[in-house]
Order: structure tokens, then sequence, then C-alpha cells
């Protein structure tokens, strides 16, 4: 087969462009064989680039020369064509098409390159390998869904920028390689060729330059942030990930808050999707207490403490802890189950509890006895419970502790991963979790007053719950509590959650030197070791820092919630798996000796 040359030729339009208005019209398309089907003297090829498809049409009587170039041309093969557009009789329009009500007369078709055959098509709407799919990355995102992703991720980004830089932010690049500085994940570092033995660490935020450009007097920062974290990975987390990071002076929280929802609307407006500020706020104990968690899925019911409807008497008949909560929750429409399916849902809850302690309530068995419907009627009606939801209550056995692992939230907290377990058992019947297309999709919510400091077991020891740039509520401050009572102490803290997804975190930080250097005390932290990591930032404290706090958003997860995506890999172009290897690539890969030489490194085994 001979190819052909593109020459001076120029497309007119591209595939997903034409309609019933430009019929009769001449043009020139480029893209990609999608399909190809023959019938004799007619061969239609389905021409795709990222806007979409047109159907071709190869006429042995319109041109011999198009039309046996198009018996040669097979799928992925990258053509040129020059036709004309013509409308579909009637009966023939493809409504599944955009551009269905049309097709285009081939006069010419160039044949631009050819294509081996794919290990999968382009044209296929689900690939189930997803190892294969990263391997041949290159043709994974030509699919159509892969196209329409990043068409989100672009607007969504664009429209965040235009919001920030309408409200007085600037966009300012901060360095890749900088110094190692705790961020809660272990840093991928760079090693110094023209310093033997010394290290970058690629920024796993960019929160201490966010917070110096603040000292620099630039009142708003934001950048749209890639940052590195080497962690264990999942579904919703890679190796390098992209933040919406901002920064201002002077800011109370709300402040922070009203920026944030106002690009997220932008954002979230590309979409066609409303949304509605401002968005509701609870604390971290509210969320514990309620949710079990401190990014409460919105969407679903909130757990219910039934202590006051559970006497002391009840307690003693029913063999249940005196001083520990009881909690229920409903499933909305999953109830109606058969005795087996009831006593088979107790037996793998009760199996998930453990050696916990924890206990389920029958309530479906307590309403059959005298003694106890009264009881039963009660949570029903205290949980808003009608006959087609599941309810569900979970109680303390005599003897449950207190504690588990040293968290006194410890039974809300595993009471809150029940409901989520349960509701995405049975989402099918509550559907919930469905997609509408409709601002109800998605539940926002702001957490804040997170603690502090969260204890370490290991340790014996009361480690920063956030870094330690973070400014603890002034109250705490003058209390004493930074030192007497850490357990007690409230950050400054905040989250912004989506449907059960932590979307971003910030906090207003520390400004003032002197409480800066308390905070590293409190931490175990001499000042010489303080000096020693931070010493340049304590240094540009001691300048005239102004208040100032931010917030970091993942660019990534809003992206692959709008797009409906089950993982973060769905809306990077070139993600890692969960190996954190690039399979496309072949990365990461062993260095050369010359370049280990160079940069003073050597490979030892580990003893």
């Amino acid at each position: 087969m001979t190819l052909d040359f593109l020459g001076n030729l120029q497309r007119t339009h591209r595939c997903g462009e034409l309609r019933v208005d430009q019929d009769g019209q001449d043009v020139v398309l480029m893209g990609w064989v999608n399909r190809r089907r023959d019938h004799g003297n007619l061969i239609f090829l389905d021409l795709r680039d990222r806007t979409g498809i047109t159907q071709v049409v190869m006429d042995k009587e319109v041109s011999g020369e198009a039309h046996a170039k198009a018996e040669t041309a097979r799928s992925e093969y990258v053509v040129a064509v020059k036709g004309k557009v013509r409308r579909r009789d009637a009966g023939l329009e493809n409504p599944n098409m955009a551009t269905g009500a049309i097709e285009v007369v081939a006069k010419e078709l160039l044949l631009l390159n050819e294509a081996k055959t794919p290990p999968f098509s382009p044209a296929e709407d689900a690939i189930a390998n997803e190892e294969v799919r990263l391997k041949y990355r290159y043709l994974d995102l030509r699919r159509e869904e892969m196209q329409k992703n990043f068409l989100t991720r672009h607007r969504v980004t664009r429209a965040i920028r235009e919001y920030l830089s309408e409200n007085g932010f600037l966009e300012i690049e901060t360095p890749f390689m900088t110094r190692s500085t705790p961020e809660g994940a272990r840093d991928y570092l760079v090693p110094s060729r023209v310093h033997p033995g010394d290290f970058y660490a690629l920024p796993q935020s960019p929160q201490i330059f966010k917070q110096i450009l603040m000292i620099s007097g630039f009142d708003r920062y934001f950048q749209v942030a890639r940052c590195f974290r080497d962690e264990d990975l999942r579904a919703d987390r890679q190796p390098e990930f992209t933040q919406i990071d901002l920064e201002m002076t002077f800011p109370q929280q709300e402040m922070v808050f009203r920026i944030v929802e106002g690009f997220l609307t932008a954002a979230f407006k590309t979409a066609g999707i409303e949304l509605k500020a401002p968005f509701i706020q609870m604390t971290y104990d509210d969320a514990i207490r309620k949710y079990g968690i401190d990014k409460p899925d919105m969407r679903l019911p909130a757990m219910a403490e039934l202590t006051e409807e559970v006497t002391p008497g009840l307690r003693e008949s029913l063999k249940i802890e005196q001083k520990l909560p009881v909690l229920g929750f409903i499933i909305p429409k999953a109830g109606g189950l058969s005795g087996t399916e009831r006593k088979k849902l107790l037996s793998e809850v009760r199996a998930g509890f453990g050696e916990t302690g924890l206990d389920l309530l029958d309530t479906e068995r307590l309403k059959t006895s005298e003694a106890f419907a009264p009881l039963a009627a009660t949570i029903t009606q205290r949980l808003e419970a009608t006959p087609e939801d599941l309810t569900v209550v979970v109680t303390p056995k005599l003897g449950t502790p207190e504690k588990w692992n040293y968290d006194p939230q410890w039974i809300y907290k595993r009471v809150g991963a029940l409901r989520l377990q349960l509701a995405q058992k049975f989402a099918d019947k509550h559907k919930l979790f469905e997609q509408t297309g409709t601002a109800d999709d998605f539940k926002f919510l702001w957490v804040t007053d997170f603690p502090m400091y969260e204890w370490n077991e290991e340790t014996k020891t009361w480690d920063a719950a956030h870094h330690p740039f973070t400014s603890p509520h002034e109250d705490d401050i003058k209390s004493g509590a930074l030192f007497n009572d850490k357990g007690a102490v409230r950050a400054l803290a905040y989250d912004i959650v989506l449907n059960g997804t932590e979307l971003g975190s910030g906090s207003i930080r520390i400004h003032r030197q002197d409480v800066q250097a308390e905070i590293f005390r409190s931490l175990g932290m001499s000042d010489e070791e303080a000096k020693e990591r931070f010493g340049f930032f304590l240094d540009a404290l001691e300048y005239g820092t102004p208040p100032h706090g931010g917030i970091a958003l993942g660019l990534d997860r809003i992206v692959m919630i709008l797009a409906g995506a089950t993982s973060l890999r769905e809306v990077i172009a070139f993600p890692k798996t969960a190996k954190a290897i690039d399979l496309m690539v072949d990365a990461p890969s062993a260095p050369t000796e010359q370049q280990m030489k160079e940069l003073h490194l050597r490979v030892t085994a580990r003893s």
C-alpha cells in the first residue's frame, strides 16, 4: 500500500460538527477510521476525531480511486476526506450520533498512515483489562468516554482559573525541587549531582511556599499545583496529582468558604450543574456523632443516638452496657427482607463486629414481644423509619470497652462504617447513589474544628493531626490546653466534603513566630531541630507576617466525581497502577551506571 502525503490540504470542519444546514457544502475532514463497512460498490467509513464521528460514503461511481483506497483502509488508519455533505434519506438517520442526519460523499480519500491491529478498539465502550488499557494508553485515550473526561477536566480547570483571577488571585508557580517538610506521607527524593549526598524533595504540597508568598505581600495566590506523595495507592489516590491551591491574607474561615463555593459553582456550571451556596457546615465532633466519619456522605440519612430511648431498665433486661451509646440508622427502601434474608444479614453484621462487644438489636423481633414492642415503636419513630426501610440498631454488650485502640469515639466510627457498608450493599434498592444530572446528586459539606492533635499509641506522644502550621483556636491557646490538655485542642482547620469524598483541606495558619515555636515544642520538637528543619520559615515569620489561611482541593477528584468515574485513573492522562508503575513507558526503571556515578550513588542489598 502506498501512503499519501498531506501536502497543503487543510481540514474545514471537525468530525462532530456537521449538521443538516450544511447540506451540499464541500468539506475536508481528517481523523481516524472508527469502523469500516463494505457493501460492494459502497464502502462506509465512520471517521472519528475528539469532537465526534461522521459517516463517510465511498461510492465507486462517484470516485473509483477513493473507493479503491477505502478497500485497503482499516480501523485506526489516519485518513483525510474531501467531499460534499449530503442529508441522509428519510429512515436512514442515526439518532445516536450528533451528525446522524448527514453523511459526507467522498470525492477524494488520502491514506495518511496505517495502523496495526490494536489490542482493543477505541470504538469499544468499555475494556475489561485495565492493564492493557494503561499499556496502550494512547489508544485508550482515543475512546469517546475518555475524550469527554478530559474535555470536562479542561472546562473545570479553566472555569476555576477564571473565577479566581476575577476575584483578585494571582497564579504563581512554586518550585518542584525543594526540601523535605512534614506533610503526612513519604517524600520522593531527587539526588543532587552538584551537591553529592544531598537530595531535593518533590513537594507534597506548596504549603510553606504559599505561606511565604503571603509574607511577600501577594495577598491572594492560587496555583493549579502538581503534588507528589510516596504512599500506598487506591482508586482515588495517585503518587502525582493536581491540587487547586490557594492562600489569602487577613481571612476568616467564612471568607475561604465563600471563595471555594464560588469557584466550585463556576466549575460545576460547565457540566450543566447549578449548585446552591452556601454549603452546610458541621463540626468534626458533630460529624462523628451523626455519621461516624469526618467525611460524611450526606445522601444517606444520619445516625441517631438512642441512648435516652433505651432506658436503664431496658438495658438491664436486654443485657446492654449502661454507660455506652446506642446508635441507630435506616437504609431507605432496603426493608421487606424475608426471615431468612434478615437472619443472614444479622449474622454477617455480627461476624463483622468480631470481638468488639457490639451487637445488633433485632427490632423486628422486639415488635413481637409485649414487653419490648413499645421500644420498637419508639425507635421507629425516632429514626423516622417506614415499613419499606431497613432499621439498624447497634448496642454495646455488657463489658464492652469504653475505648478501643485508645479512641473514645470508636463506637460511632464503627457504626458509621456499617452504615456505609449497608448503603453500598443495598444501593440497588435505595438508589441514592444514582446520577440524575441535577444538583441533587452532589451533597457538599464543610467540616470544621478538627482536633489539633492525635494520640500516637506506638510512640506515646501527641502528633499534629494536620501539618504543624495549622493554627489552634485562640481560646484553646489562652486556656492553656495547648500544653495541659492536647486532646481538647481544636484546630482552625476545615475540609470540604462531597458525597463522602474529601475534596480538600485547609486551615487558618500560624502567623506569629512565638506561637509557631510553641507548636513545635508541643510536638516534642526542640528549638534546635525546628531551626534545622524550618529555620528559613521561622526567620520569615519575624518580618511582619500577616494573618493568612487557605485551602487545597484535589482537581482530579472533582473531575472524577463530575465525570461519574470510579477511579482517578479515568481523569489523569497518564496514571500509575496500584503498584505505582507507568505501564506505557515502563517506569520506574533502573538508571545507567554512568548516571549513578555522576550522582555519587550506588545500590546495595537491604540487610
